[in-house]
Parts: C-alpha cells; sequence; structure tokens
C-alpha cells in the first residue's frame, strides 16, 4: 500500500470524486463546465498522492497547496451549477461539505510542513 492512501484527506477526495462522477451524468450541464469539474476534482486527488510521495518538504507543502487551490476552484463551480438550477441544494450542500472537509485538512497539512 502507498502512503497517500492512508491519509485521511485523500480517501476524502476520493469519496468528493465518486460524488462529482454522479454529478457529471447529468445531460444538462454544460460540457466545458463538466470538464473542468472534472479536472479540478482529479488535481484534487492527484496532488494529495503526488505531494506525499515527494521527499522534500517544500515539494510536499507545494502539492498540498495547488489540491488546496482546485478544492477552491470546485466550490466555485459547484456554487456557479447551483446558481444555473443544475444541481439540487442537497447535492451542493454535500459537496460543498466534502470540499470544506478536504480544505480544512490540506490546511494542517501544509501547517504541518512548515519550519519552525
Amino acid at each position: 500500500m502507498f502512503d497517500f492512501e492512508k491519509f485521511p484527506v485523500y480517501l476524502k477526495a476520493e469519496e468528493f470524486y465518486a460524488l462529482v462522477l454522479e454529478i457529471l451524468k447529468s445531460k444538462e450541464i454544460d460540457a466545458n463546465i463538466k470538464d473542468q469539474l472534472k479536472r479540478a476534482t482529479l488535481s484534487i486527488v492527484l496532488n494529495i498522492a503526488e505531494g506525499a510521495g515527494k521527499y522534500a518538504l517544500a515539494d510536499k507543502k507545494n502539492f498540498y497547496i495547488i489540491s488546496r487551490g482546485s478544492v477552491n476552484e470546485c466550490v466555485a463551480i459547484l456554487r456557479i451549477l447551483k446558481i444555473e438550477n443544475k444541481i439540487t441544494e442537497e447535492v451542493f450542500n454535500k459537496g460543498y461539505e466534502y470540499l470544506l472537509e478536504i480544505a480544512k485538512m490540506l490546511t494542517g497539512l501544509v501547517n504541518s510542513l512548515v519550519k519552525k
């Protein structure tokens, strides 16, 4: 097993990805927005995994920060989809809660890597 597979933040990001896959099944969502949401969600998951594999703390931190930026991007996309009535309030809230938790976990990881 790889280290990142044990990270709670990685597992939570995978859960969010599964939710996004359900959202992407909608035929009402614009293809460009679907693509952007999928890429941003993948960026969260993949940057956590890549950061976990780095030896230098600065490299780890950089990948976790990139992942955190992708979390913000996903929040914005979900907000747009809610405004456009393309997702329900329930789906929005579920996705938002995942992202809020992932953001907090990533912030904790980044802060743990700051030299004291």
